[in-house]
C-alpha cells in the first residue's frame, strides 16, 4: 500500500529542496523525519511537513499498516510558477528578479 502527499507553491527554489530530498529518499519514514529535524536547511522544514502528511494519509486511508514498515518510496521536487518582481537600478532602469516556487511530491509505502 502507498500514499501520496503534495505541497505546492512553496517559496523556495526547487534546486535547494532537491539537495535535501536526495538525502532521505529510500529511508524508513521515522528515520527520514529524524534526519530532517536536525538538518539546518529551509527545505528540510517543507519536506518534513510533506512526509508527515503522507504518513498520516497512509495511516488514515489503509488498514493494517505498521508504522515501523513505512519507508519513503519517491520524493520529487518540481518547479512551480515563477513570480516576476522588479528592483530599481541606476539611471531609472529596472532589473527583473525571478522568485521561483516549488512543488514537492512524496510517496511512501509499506512494502
Amino acid at each position: 500500500m502507498e500514499a501520496k502527499a503534495v505541497s505546492r507553491f512553496l517559496m523556495i527554489s526547487p534546486r535547494k529542496v532537491r539537495l535535501v530530498a536526495d538525502e532521505v529518499r529510500g529511508f524508513p519514514v521515522d528515520e527520514a523525519l529524524n534526519i530532517l529535524q536536525f538538518m539546518p536547511k529551509k527545505g528540510a522544514r517543507f519536506l518534513e511537513k510533506a512526509i508527515q502528511s503522507a504518513k498520516a494519509n497512509l495511516l488514515n486511508n489503509s488498514t493494517g499498516v505498521k508504522e515501523d514498515r513505512m519507508f519513503v518510496k519517491k520524493v520529487y521536487v518540481d518547479q512551480g510558477p515563477t513570480l516576476k518582481r522588479f528592483r530599481p537600478r541606476a539611471r531609472g532602469r529596472a532589473m527583473r528578479r525571478l522568485k521561483k516556487t516549488s512543488n514537492i511530491t512524496v510517496v511512501i509505502g509499506d512494502e
